[in-house]
C-alpha cells in the first residue's frame, strides 16, 4: 500500500503558479512605467539560456520535490512477530526411582518417566507462543534444553532423556529449583514459571528446596510442583499377593510448601489421567498469550522522485548546451567573388 507520511506538504503545490501570476502583474506594471524594463527582460532571458525552456517542465520538477518531501513509502502486508509469552521451565526427576512401572499408557504398564514423556509432549505442543526449557535432575541438576520457541526441539530433547543421566541414586530437588531460578530470573517476561515433577525426597545437592523456593519467590517465579507415582501396587509371585505403596518416599509436605511460597500449587499424579488433568489445569492457570504483535514493513520511496528530478535536469542541460553550440557556430555564408576575380577566372 502506497502512503504519504506528510501529505499536507501538497498544499504548497499551487505556489509556483501564484508566484508566476504575481510576477506577470509586476512586469506589466514595470513595463508601463519604464520602457527600458523590456530591454532588461530580454537581456535576462538571454543570460538564462540554459534554464528550463518549458514552464510545465519546471512545474513538474516542483511537484516531484513535493512528492519527495512528503515522504512517500510502500507499506507491506502485516507480519506477525514471535509471541512474547511466558518463560516456562520444566524440571523432571530422572533418578532411579522413576523406573518404577506403576503407570499405564495405552493399556500398557510403563515406568514413570515414560508416562511423563507421553503426557508432557502434548502439553508442550499446546504452549505455542511460550519459551520452553528443560531441566533434568537426579544426584545433580543440569540444563537439557535452554528456553526456546522451538517446541519441536524441546520435545526431541525430552524424548531423548533417560533414567540415570543425572545420577541414579539420589534426588537434588533444591538444586533443580536453583538452576531454574538462574535461567529465569533475568528473563524479561510477564510470567516466569517452573513446573517441577518428582517422585521422591530431596537427599542430594547444595540447596534445600525451601531455600531455593524463597529465591524463586524473590525473582518473581511461580512454581507448580507435581508428585508422581501410584499409591498402591499389588504384586503376585504365584504363592501370595503383596500390596505396597511405591510412593512412600514422596515428600508431599515439602513440595506443597515450595509451591505455596511462590504462589503456585502442588498436584498429585497417581496415574496418567491425573497427570494429563494437571497439565490442563496449569494451562488454565497460566494461559498462553493469544494476542500477537505484528508490524508492516515499510520501504522509503523518496529517492525515486529525486532521481527523476536529476534525470530531467541533466536532459534539460544537455539539450540547452546543444542548442547553445548550434547558435554560436552558424554556417558561414558563401564568399562572393569580386568582378576582377570573376573576369580573370
Amino acid at each position: 500500500m502506497f502512503e504519504l507520511v506528510w501529505p499536507w506538504i501538497w498544499l504548497l503545490a499551487p505556489l509556483p503558479i501564484a508566484i508566476w501570476w504575481f510576477n506577470q502583474r509586476k512586469e506589466q506594471q514595470q513595463a508601463l512605467k519604464a520602457p527600458l524594463f523590456l530591454q532588461w527582460q530580454q537581456f535576462n532571458q538571454q543570460h538564462h539560456e540554459t534554464s528550463f525552456k518549458f514552464p510545465w517542465l519546471l512545474f513538474l520538477v516542483w511537484l516531484l520535490l513535493l512528492l519527495a518531501a512528503s515522504r512517500p513509502q510502500w507499506i507491506g502486508d502485516p507480519i506477525r512477530l514471535p509471541a512474547s509469552g511466558r518463560d516456562l521451565m520444566v524440571s523432571i526427576d530422572v533418578s532411579g526411582s522413576m523406573e518404577m512401572k506403576d503407570m499405564v499408557v495405552e493399556r500398557r504398564q510403563v515406568d514413570r518417566l515414560l508416562a511423563v514423556k507421553y503426557i508432557l509432549n502434548d502439553f508442550i505442543e499446546r504452549r505455542q507462543g511460550d519459551r520452553i526449557g528443560l531441566i533434568l535432575f537426579g544426584e545433580q541438576a543440569y540444563l537439557q534444553t535452554p528456553l526456546s520457541f522451538d517446541l519441536k526441539t524441546v520435545k526431541i530433547m525430552l524424548n531423548e532423556s533417560e533414567i540415570g543421566l543425572a545420577g541414579p541414586s539420589a534426588t537434588a530437588i533444591g538444586d533443580s529449583i536453583g538452576l531454574a531460578v538462574k535461567r529465569l530470573r533475568n528473563r524479561n517476561a510477564k510470567n516466569r514459571v517452573l513446573i517441577l515433577l518428582t517422585d521422591g525426597v530431596n537427599n542430594a545437592g547444595i540447596l534445600e528446596p525451601i531455600q531455593a523456593s524463597q529465591l524463586a519467590e524473590h525473582a518473581g517465579i511461580t512454581i507448580y510442583t507435581i508428585g508422581i507415582g501410584a499409591e498402591e501396587v499389588i504384586t503376585n509371585n504365584g504363592l501370595f499377593r503383596r500390596k505396597f505403596n511405591p510412593s512412600r518416599e514422596l515428600d508431599e509436605k515439602t513440595l506443597t510448601q515450595v509451591a505455596e511460597i511462590t504462589g503456585g500449587r502442588y498436584f498429585r499424579a497417581r496415574d496418567t489421567q491425573e497427570l494429563d488433568q494437571i497439565y490442563k489445569i496449569i494451562d488454565d492457570l497460566e494461559p498462553v498469550e493469544e494476542e500477537q504483535e505484528s508490524y508492516r514493513p515499510t520501504k522509503a520511496l523518496f529517492f525515486i522522485p529525486l532521481l527523476l528530478i536529476l534525470l530531467i535536469t541533466m536532459l534539460n542541460k544537455i539539450i540547452a548546451l546543444f542548442r547553445s553550440n548550434s547558435y554560436s557556430h552558424p554556417n558561414p555564408a558563401p564568399e562572393k567573388l569580386s568582378p576582377a576575380e570573376v573576369k580573370h577566372g
